[in-house]
């Protein structure tokens, strides 16, 4: 019985990854990638002078709600969170991981390939998305602390909004203002996004169909994880 519930939930998984992959390939083709910057943003960060508080928090709030990778680990992160207590600390941890990493990596000029970075990010998806299904203690034996693996991917999504800023060389004059504007604006876009989850999730919560429909959501965040991953390194291995 264990088995033919097994092999109906993972066809039911790969119904809707067969449908997931290509519109995520839609997607993510061409200039849409999950931190492309539009025609107009690139016009004005190229040509920017001086303090600009209002357009670097439009600009900042604008990448946040337009960026799925980081939409969809944040989306992971507060899946299972019942208690506000515990939304608070992780979003907390997640926002001083990436507002720590935007600042240093643009101020202190600490490079990494965007590509790689990005690819990494995809694979905090993959690990929410697994650690929401207790994957590791199933297969492993143990769970890597959960706090201590969310404070570290925000580095590193953190490090991947630093890699679009600095194709810019934006002038040392007010910087640092412009870019607390930036993380401003990212933290009210993370906000925003962060309040329709929780309405969203918290209604779904109350429905018999959340437990049953838990497993199948986790492993299409998995599969989305996993697209990211694979879109990110065919762009550093056509670079390269």
């Amino acid at each position: 019985m264990r088995t033919l519930v097994y092999f109906d939930r993972l066809n039911g998984a790969a119904r809707c990854a067969y449908w997931l992959v290509p519109i995520l390939g839609l997607l993510f083709s061409g200039d849409a990638g999950a931190h492309g910057v539009d025609d107009s943003t690139r016009s004005f960060l190229t040509g920017v002078e001086g303090l600009q508080i209002g357009p670097f928090l439009y600009i900042g709030a604008k990448h946040m709600v337009t960026g799925y990778d980081h939409l969809l680990f944040l989306f992971g992160v507060v899946f299972l969170l019942d208690r506000m207590r515990d939304v608070l600390v992780y979003v907390t941890l997640f926002t001083i991981g990436h507002s720590t990493t935007l600042l240093l990596g643009v101020l202190a000029g600490v490079e990494a390939n965007a590509y790689v970075v990005d690819a990494i990010i995809g694979l905090s998806v993959v690990y929410k998305g697994f650690d929401n299904l207790d994957g590791f203690r199933s297969l492993l034996g143990f769970r890597p602390n959960p706090r201590s693996m969310v404070l570290g991917f925000g580095l590193i999504h953190g490090l991947g909004l630093a890699t679009k800023l600095q194709d810019f060389d934006l002038p040392r004059d007010n910087l640092f203002g412009n870019l607390l504007a930036f993380n401003g604006g990212v933290e009210l876009g993370q906000l925003l996004a962060l309040s329709l989850m929780l309405v969203v999730t918290g209604l779904w919560r109350e429905q018999a169909s959340f437990s049953r429909a838990s497993w199948l959501t986790n492993t299409l965040l998995m599969t989305a994880g996993v697209v990211l991953i694979i879109y990110q390194l065919a762009g550093f291995a056509l670079e390269t």
